[in-house]
């Protein structure tokens, strides 16, 4: 799977929108993710908007590259009715990866910018969407296709010194 070797952040965006069919296969390849039980807490909002775009670019210091892009996606967790709700922070880095994997198989760009576990960050989405207490904000991910300059590709990051077999030591 090539994709896994050559995704990289992509911060910067062509001024093309990202067409209806490739967000759906988006959502979809998401949806695929693993989750604790099965339990697949994932919830998203699509935006598109330029002004809201230009608002979710507020959340932190490093969440500009959303006021730029054509697309963000915002992934929440529902709470209610988890089985494993301890796991729901790993049930959706599944679902963002699978995101980032099938935005290169597109030939789009990512990056993800995380909003959990930090409080400010979280309550700024919520406040942003009008979330419900049962939401949790998880993260946003700016995505369109790549800007000249800007591209998915490999960089060997195999380090033989960080793998043990059996022990540590």
């Amino acid at each position: 799977m090539n994709a896994i070797y050559i995704r990289r952040s992509i911060r910067s965006y062509k001024e093309q929108i990202v067409e209806k069919e490739k967000i759906d296969k988006l959502l979809r390849a998401a949806m695929q993710a693993p989750s604790a039980g099965n339990q697949q807490p994932w919830e998203f909002i699509v935006v598109q908007n330029k002004n809201t775009l230009e608002k979710l670019s507020h959340l932190s210091p490093y969440a500009k590259p959303v006021a730029r892009a054509p697309l963000a996606l915002v992934l929440l967790a529902n709470m209610e009715g988890l089985r494993f709700p301890e796991n729901w922070e790993q049930d959706m880095s599944a679902a963002t990866q699978n995101i980032l994997l099938e935005a290169v198989e597109l030939g789009l760009g990512a990056v993800w910018l995380g909003v959990a576990p930090n409080k400010d960050r979280m309550d700024y989405v919520k406040k942003l969407f009008n979330l419900p207490e049962k939401i949790k904000p998880f993260c946003v991910l700016a995505i369109g296709y790549p800007a000249l300059g800007q591209e998915n590709k490999f960089i060997d990051r195999y380090d033989e010194s960080r793998v043990r077999y059996e022990k540590w030591s």
